[in-house]
């Protein structure tokens, strides 16, 4: 069997989910009520974002301030709310180009995914973050600008991350035959969505104090240099 395609999670997988939610999470939080102070009345992509956000809470009528008030109360309980996810990616944007931070990639993923790719496997991204926020972190990361390494970037667009109609999505996209793409994740339920439809999967457990379920029907790496493609 071999391996053509990798598609990797980012939280957790590439990415140490402290970054998330401590650094991403937090400069939208903290920027999110100007950048739509200063852009609602102006911009017409982040106009259209307030009207979905408006008919999301069911207040067609809702004011500037409501809906900030509704943004932030998302990004507090982690919703996956579409306008919302856009509107962080804006945010994100600025950031990264003013250089307020970098994207977090670990090294061992870095490094993996550079010497997949020269070995001709397809890489692929698979997050709930929006597949701009994919392609920010990875085109400002640690390592340099790496977004040259991936053919594609999916969001929840194509499916829910634990719902296996998502990755039967995913290999018609793709165009291989399942048991040739591997995902990587650190999430159980979503390995087993994506195992149900037939993709080989591994699951990344970068703390050393989770507790591993000997139960677990998918391999385990502690870091993406433990994973050898040839083994499936």
């Amino acid at each position: 069997m071999t391996i053509q395609a990798v598609v990797t999670d980012i939280e957790g997988t590439t990415t140490d989910i402290n970054f998330v939610h401590q650094v991403l999470f937090r400069y939208a939080y903290e920027h999110l009520p100007d950048y739509v102070r200063s852009r609602g009345a102006t911009d017409p992509i982040v106009q259209a974002l307030l009207v979905e956000v408006s008919r999301e809470i069911d207040e067609p009528g809702a004011d500037v301030e409501a809906l900030i008030s509704a943004l932030l109360s998302w990004i507090e309980q982690d919703r996956k709310v579409s306008a919302l996810k856009r509107l962080q990616g804006l945010i994100w944007v600025e950031g990264y180009r003013q250089g307020h931070f970098t994207g977090h990639v670990y090294a061992d993923a870095c490094q993996a995914l550079k010497a997949w790719r020269r070995r001709g496997v397809a890489l692929y991204v698979f997050s709930s973050g929006s597949a701009q926020a994919q392609q920010l972190l990875f085109r400002y990361s640690d390592c340099g600008d790496l977004t040259s390494l991936f053919s594609g970037y999916y969001d929840t667009a194509i499916g829910a991350k634990r719902d296996r109609r998502a990755y039967q999505n995913l290999v018609v996209s793709i165009g291989l035959p399942a048991r040739d793409i591997l995902f990587l994740s650190d999430t159980v339920a979503e390995l087993d969505a994506a195992q149900a439809v037939g993709l080989m999967t591994t699951r990344l457990v970068r703390d050393a104090s989770a507790s591993i379920d000997a139960g677990c029907a998918h391999p385990v790496a502690t870091s993406f240099d433990r994973i050898e493609l040839a083994s499936f």
